[in-house]
């Protein structure tokens, strides 16, 4: 997008033109080439070794939802990354969960985060969650050519609902299929093993904090069966990335909180190291 030379100081005829409320719209119309699903890939020989971020869980509560994933990138069997961030806020009530090809995910959260701030900015008022969870699914279906290619992102959402007052969880396939999740969520390589966890101690009546331990248990668990899991670091205090979102916004755990939950559940694994055979707490 080119700012006209004889107009030192003036921005694009394009960002004064009213238009869409779809940020990917605008970039397709004016620099369709800045968009993923739009880059020419080269031609390769092989297997092509790339980082991929693996675990993302979530679990809702009477007051709302907390999302968590692990902090490790693979790349083949070698650890790409220790302490790599996959959840991040989308806007104030909602947050996504990344698993997949590192780059292109981080990239893809990027995008969706200015299409929510784009929408709102047009139109004066926020996006609907559902409106939300539909926009990210075309933004994964626009991906699924790269997705063939072995570029495949699948994420998690999950966000407060002002119009219905509760927490709502989503989950996607690589062709931005959307399926919403009723109690708990597992999305990347350990989802199997999260699941089972999330489903063994899940309740309904489950408090934040116990929320929390419960999603931070489920990376734990994962991460004893799926070498592409990080489990919590206590040596480099390298913990979980969990995010709460209730009535009042969205807020990320400190690192001193999680460290305590994590501490505790180390707690509970000398005792039991098999797991727990009693209840979450």
């Amino acid at each position: 997008m080119e700012a006209n030379p004889r107009s030192i100081g003036r921005l694009p005829a394009a960002f004064l033109t009213p238009g869409s409320s779809s940020f990917m719209d605008f970039l397709a119309a004016h620099q369709p080439e800045m968009l993923p699903r739009n880059r020419q890939l080269p031609a390769v020989q092989g297997t092509l070794e790339i980082p991929h971020g693996t675990t993302i869980v979530a679990a809702s509560f009477p007051g709302g939802v907390v999302l968590a994933g692990d902090r490790r990138a693979t790349m083949g069997n070698v650890i790409a990354q220790r302490d790599i961030e996959k959840v991040f806020p989308a806007d104030d009530y909602s947050a996504v969960g990344i698993a997949g090809t590192a780059g292109l995910a981080v990239e893809m959260v990027k995008l969706f985060q200015l299409e929510l701030e784009h929408f709102e900015k047009v139109e004066g008022v926020s996006l609907s969650l559902e409106g939300k969870a539909n926009r990210l699914s075309t933004m994964i279906r626009s991906n699924l050519g790269m997705a063939m290619q072995g570029l495949a992102v699948v994420p998690l959402f999950a966000g407060w609902d002002v119009d219905r007052q509760k927490g709502r969880i989503f989950s996607y396939d690589v062709t931005g299929g959307r399926s919403e999740e009723h109690g708990f969520a597992a999305t990347g390589s350990g989802s199997l093993f999260a699941r089972g966890s999330l489903k063994k101690l899940f309740r309904d009546d489950l408090t934040e904090g116990q929320a929390a331990t419960l999603v931070v248990q489920s990376l734990y668990d994962a991460a004893d069966d799926d070498s592409a899991t990080g489990g919590p670091d206590l040596a480099r205090r390298i913990y979980p990335i969990v995010i709460v979102i209730t009535d009042e916004g969205l807020r990320k755990l400190t690192e001193a909180e999680c460290s305590e939950i994590v501490r505790a559940i180390h707690e509970r694994r000398l005792e039991e190291p098999d797991g727990p055979r009693a209840a979450l707490l």
